[in-house]
């Protein structure tokens, strides 16, 4: 009877192992607003795989938290976005501008703004936050441009999309 408890327990344990699979997913919402000449971008990526990334770049003592943060924190923020999400309008790199973040649950909400931008042609966006910390990162990208609306993947071997609107 023993041996057949063990048995079952070395065949079914790893199956239960298996199945506790963490998915590594941010969303990215683009939305360009011709009345005021702008693109907002809302970005919501998890709070403990972006901890873990600030710690290991910038400061192993760096805490997401809306009680007692660093001040430095979204200063880490805004360098790590600004060097992972890269944008072209009409083929010209165009920075955005840090708005700030906030938490909702275990998501960091960060707001993103471009200004003065007259009309859009095209947009080559790049997304590669989280992707050299977990492999199987994606990033949902999902835009709302001239009334088109689109919805990107970007994976550690899709890194960069293209819209055309002409």
């Amino acid at each position: 009877m023993n041996f057949l408890k063990l048995t079952f327990l070395v065949i079914i344990f790893p199956l239960f192992l298996s199945n506790a699979h963490k998915y590594y997913v941010s969303v990215t919402q683009i939305n360009y607003v011709k009345e005021k000449k702008s693109i907002q971008i809302t970005s919501r990526i998890d709070i403990s795989d972006l901890e873990l990334t600030l710690q290991e770049r910038f400061d192993e003592s760096i805490k997401l938290t809306s009680i007692d943060e660093k001040s430095i924190v979204d200063e880490y923020v805004k360098t790590y976005l600004t060097q992972k999400i890269e944008i072209k309008i009409n083929t010209q790199d165009i920075p955005f501008n840090y708005l700030g973040k906030e938490y909702d649950n275990d998501v960091v909400v960060c707001y993103l703004e471009i200004e003065n931008i007259e009309d859009i042609n095209t947009i080559e966006i790049s997304n590669t936050v989280l992707l050299d910390m977990f492999p199987k990162q994606k990033n949902i990208v999902k835009t709302k441009i001239n009334a088109k609306v689109n919805n990107l993947i970007f994976t550690k071997d899709d890194r960069n999309q293209y819209l055309n609107f002409k």
